[in-house]
């Protein structure tokens, strides 16, 4: 439920970007995003910092691009994001020597260190790759191919990572299981 009122609002600004232009679709988005931030808080009595920080960059990222009316600003949002993830996965496992993935998970799941290192690897290679994606769709591909790939292209991606990742995790946590 939390993944669709966080894809609803990219819904929304694709629906108002086609029919008006970015400005308004960049409005819209920050309307839907409150509205499914406030939703989330309610329902859920609490919110996770990854969806605060996405709905603070919402908030700064389109303020921003309103106030200046330069549309390249909104795009660098994924790009952010992206690279903010991966810096942090980064720093937590290899400079404090903490997994954030296992920080995240490891209370509901058992895997070994080596597993958990793995997939968090795995996931700053991916937010690399999509933070890259996006900064060449940025400057190089045609407006109407970023908001496709923005709105559609990174989240069935993203999707397919998680799945990938929930089978990785499947596989390895019936081998821990058999080992202890």
């Amino acid at each position: 439920m939390k993944q669709l009122l966080n894809f609803i609002p990219l819904i929304v600004f694709f629906i108002f970007l086609t029919i008006y232009d970015i400005f308004v679709g960049v409005q819209a988005l920050m309307i839907a995003s409150t509205i499914s931030f406030l939703i989330i808080l309610v329902m859920y009595k609490k919110i996770d910092k990854v969806e605060l920080i996405s709905y603070l960059m919402v908030m700064i990222f389109g303020g921003v691009t309103l106030l200046t009316r330069e549309p390249n600003i909104i795009k660098w949002k994924v790009t952010i994001i992206n690279f903010l993830f991966a810096t942090a996965l980064s720093v937590s496992q290899f400079i404090f020597k903490k997994n954030l993935i296992q920080k995240m998970l490891g209370k509901e799941i058992q895997l070994d260190i080596t597993v958990w290192n793995k997939l968090n690897l795995i996931w700053i290679v991916f937010f690399i790759a999509c933070g890259t994606f996006s900064l060449i769709a940025t400057y190089y591909a045609t407006d109407d191919f970023f908001w496709i790939f923005k709105v559609f292209i990174l989240p069935a991606v993203s999707l397919i990572m998680s799945l990938i990742s929930g089978i990785y995790i499947y596989r390895n946590m019936s081998k821990a299981t058999d080992n202890g």
